[in-house]
């Protein structure tokens, strides 16, 4: 096993310093601000801020943050970057050589007034036969604490599935990793946060006066796939290798 594979192996995360280059965040940025702009101008429901007792007790009632799904298919530079072969290098050494773009989100939490997200596991809402899927946050901006950055439980993945993780609610589990003391992850623009499906994560509101830009690319092994049932969209795009479990049916879909 490669260094990357054994922290992440121990930790259940991975901290990639410098993925990308200065001029290549100014114009994924530059993406990352037009479709922000698109997404307030159409009018659509935006804030993705959840519910729950959690958010609740960390957020003020003016909080949000905006998002959308699939920012590749905004964007020609976002599709550039989730194969990008820094990018894909660290992926691989992870998860192997047949990876699968699942699905991409873009955060962006305002500044002063961004919101949380609780301490949560991401299974409970794609999970696959395998549990090989990851998240890959790639910074288009700096992240501090005081911005919101992520937290995790390094370790956490080896908790396996936790029934009701979802962040929406409490349970006897969730109790006992209180995001207060959750590990503080800083980062800076061009960094990419790698983490497990399974590992405990999340984020503090964005009291700073800086905005937070983010956005998280979900991906599994080609080997792997979606349980049935699931009826979370799967963009299910190759990004490296071969997807074992296409059929002509999921190629349609």
């Amino acid at each position: 096993m490669s260094l990357i594979a054994d922290q992440f192996a121990e930790h259940g995360y991975y901290h990639a310093k410098g993925v990308f280059s200065a001029a290549d965040i100014a114009s994924l940025e530059s993406d990352f601000d037009r479709i922000v702009a698109q997404l307030t101008k159409s009018g659509e429901q935006i804030d993705a801020t959840w519910g729950g007792a959690e958010t609740e007790r960390l957020a003020r009632s003016s909080d949000v943050i905006l998002h959308t799904h699939n920012v590749q298919k905004y964007s020609r530079r976002w599709l550039n970057a989730f194969l990008h072969e820094r990018f894909l290098d660290v992926v691989s050494q992870i998860i192997g050589d047949d990876i699968i773009l699942h699905h991409s989100k873009l955060f962006q939490k305002p500044s002063e007034n961004g919101s949380p997200f609780p301490m949560h596991q991401d299974w409970p809402y794609f999970p696959t036969v395998n549990d090989t899927m990851i998240a890959g946050i790639i910074h288009v901006s700096d992240a501090t604490d005081e911005m919101g950055c992520l937290r995790v439980y390094p370790g956490s993945h080896r908790l396996g599935r936790i029934e009701g993780a979802d962040g929406r609610q409490q349970n006897d589990v969730l109790d006992q990793y209180p995001i207060e003391s959750a590990e503080i992850i800083e980062a800076e623009a061009g960094d990419v946060v790698f983490f497990h499906y399974f590992t405990l994560h999340g984020s503090m509101p964005n009291r700073s006066a800086q905005t937070r830009k983010t956005v998280l690319c979900q991906m599994y092994s080609g080997q792997d796939r979606v349980e049935d049932g699931n009826f979370h969209p799967d963009e299910g795009v190759v990004l490296k290798g071969w997807n074992y479990h296409s059929t002509r049916e999921k190629a349609a879909a």
